[in-house]
């Protein structure tokens, strides 16, 4: 798999999941978001499922993509609970999923459906030619859980492993990214999350292996570029 490479504002703008999913959101806030990203041209706008509605219909005609959360935070809902609330998003105009991993079954080490669970949500988004992000919440697994994830991941056909949903303990780290890249083998991509505020940041995941950044301060990160 081809490293990204990142020589301006521009380029990192495009790896960006431009993110606002607080349990505070307001309808204005993802206005503003969308707003931002049409602006800078980031890959993508991440926005509660209340509002992919309303960022489909702003983001109508443009390069921006509207991502939405399943089974967030906690990963634990029915298989066929995500796959409804998938549906819905799909739907609504979502483009791209960010879903949590079980992290109850897996924990429990019960692999089998952990996959069965990822591969129903993969299967709904590909009817409408959407991709998956999946969240394994690093910061709980010990680094052989990670390699295990990943493989349960790229087994289930997704298209991204996410290191956090940014709402536990720990967001993302190079070496989580590093890791879980060479889990990989190139059959996955990565997207970092969580505690990434700065352009610096962003590029030392991005040298580690992401190839998304997901972050609520997208903004902030582009305009320290440089720096």
């Amino acid at each position: 798999m081809v490293m990204v490479e990142v020589r301006s504002r521009e380029e990192l703008a495009r790896l960006i999941d431009h993110t606002v999913i607080r349990p505070t959101t307001r309808l204005g806030d993802v206005i503003k978001v969308c707003k931002e990203a049409l602006h800078y041209g980031f890959a993508a706008v991440c926005v509660p499922p209340t509002f992919v509605q309303t960022a489909s219909k702003l983001l109508r005609g443009s390069d921006v993509k509207v991502c939405t959360a399943v089974g967030f935070p906690f990963g634990f809902s029915k298989t066929e609970v995500k796959v409804f609330e998938a549906r819905r998003a799909l739907e609504d105009g979502a483009e791209e999923l960010d879903m949590v991993m079980n992290l109850a079954l897996f924990k429990s080490g019960m692999y089998r459906r952990v996959e069965e669970d990822i591969r129903a949500v993969v299967e709904a988004a590909e009817e409408y030619g959407a991709l998956v992000k999946v969240i394994i919440e690093a910061c709980y697994l010990t680094d052989e859980e990670k390699r295990t994830a990943c493989h349960i991941i790229a087994e289930a056909g997704a298209d991204y492993v996410k290191t956090s949903t940014g709402f536990g303990p720990g967001g993302a780290t190079v070496e989580d990214v590093r890791l879980l890249k060479e889990a990989s083998q190139g059959r996955i991509l990565i997207k970092a999350a969580g505690g990434i505020r700065t352009a610096r940041q962003a590029l030392a995941m991005v040298e580690a292996g992401a190839s998304r950044i997901g972050t609520s301060t997208g903004v902030q990160v582009v305009e320290t570029f440089g720096e």
